[in-house]
């Protein structure tokens, strides 16, 4: 519907309705049930002695729409962005929507935290976690005694 191309004209050509075509079949329309895949985000994740460092993007939400538990073992980030249905100009309608909008949640399994030490902090989109490691309390060496 609202194809840009830049840099060149449009051309009328036998060539024109078969790129339409082509622009028709992946249109975001086509990929609906695909889309519980891209509700995501991307993560850097290191590790220190005494902590994990994790670096979430973030882009546009506030921090009030991101919420961070630990059940565990597991660590999950949530954040969720609603779509806004506001219309400034009656005279103006949307040609094309790009921007997603609904919950976006990833888990990452991380046994033996500190869950009251977890430290979050967002700034410029980018979600900064400080996770404090507690050492393994459960883990116990078993010696193997010799049968009488």
């Amino acid at each position: 519907m609202f194809d840009l191309i830049p840099f060149e004209k449009r051309r009328e050509d036998a060539f024109g309705p078969l790129v339409k075509s082509f622009n028709e079949v992946f249109s975001d329309d086509w990929f609906t049930s695909f889309k519980g895949s891209f509700t995501s985000f991307k993560t850097d994740i290191r590790e220190t002695e005494q902590s994990y460092l994790v670096e979430a993007e973030l882009p546009g939400f506030q921090k009030e729409d991101i919420e961070i538990s630990y059940a565990e073992p597991y660590l999950t980030i949530k954040a969720v962005r609603k779509e806004d249905h506001r219309v400034d100009n009656q005279d103006e309608q949307v040609i094309r929507r790009e921007r997603r909008y609904g919950e976006y949640t990833r888990s990452f399994y991380v046994p033996d935290i500190h869950a009251d030490g977890i430290n979050a902090s967002l700034k410029d989109g980018v979600l900064n976690m400080e996770i404090p490691k507690q050492p393994n309390q459960r883990t116990k060496r078993i010696q193997i005694r010799e049968d009488i």
